[in-house]
């Protein structure tokens, strides 16, 4: 009997995890229609020129390919993005044999959210996140490499802190 109850539940949870589903729309109320971007500036003492940029617009384009907001210009958008970085440095994350062995690249946007239909759910906080390299690679080619990391780490964790309350 044991047995059988397993199979079933094996069974059932394999159908069910094989299911796709989307967090498209997940918390956004139907009364908010519009969105405003503004542009990531970078305050940390070692600058990326291309990260700005970059992470404002993998951001717009998440927002329009996943939740029905129109993005606008405006200051009249019912929802309110800006952000900063504030850190983009280096830190020693391995040692072997007395010699670097490996670093992290640390990132933090400082984000904050405005929404103008509700104020209550105006909020700060700040995105962190760490990406490994080697010691072997400089810090130059390792932020090359790990760009297109970053950018996309980075955005899907402002966009589900903003749009999937997690």
């Amino acid at each position: 009997m044991r047995l059988r109850l397993f199979i079933i539940f094996f069974a059932f949870t394999s159908i069910y995890s094989t299911c796709s589903y989307t967090f498209k729309d997940v918390s956004i109320p139907p009364d908010v229609k519009t969105a405003k971007v503004n542009y990531i500036d970078n305050r940390a003492r070692f600058v990326n020129p291309q990260l700005s940029p970059k992470l404002t617009d993998k951001l717009k384009q998440k927002i329009i390919g996943q939740t029905r907001l129109t993005l606008v210009n405006g200051d009249d958008a019912h929802y309110e993005i800006s952000g900063s970085v504030t850190d983009f440095s280096v830190t020693t994350s391995g040692i072997s044999g007395q010699q670097v062995s490996s670093n992290n690249l640390n990132i933090t946007v400082h984000v904050t959210f405005r929404n103008r239909l509700d104020e209550s759910k105006n909020f700060e906080t700040d995105i962190t996140r760490n990406f490994p390299f080697s010691a072997s690679v400089s810090f130059s080619d390792a932020q090359n490499q790990l760009l297109d990391d970053i950018v996309k780490n980075v955005t899907d964790d402002i966009f589900n802190k903003i749009f999937s309350n997690w």
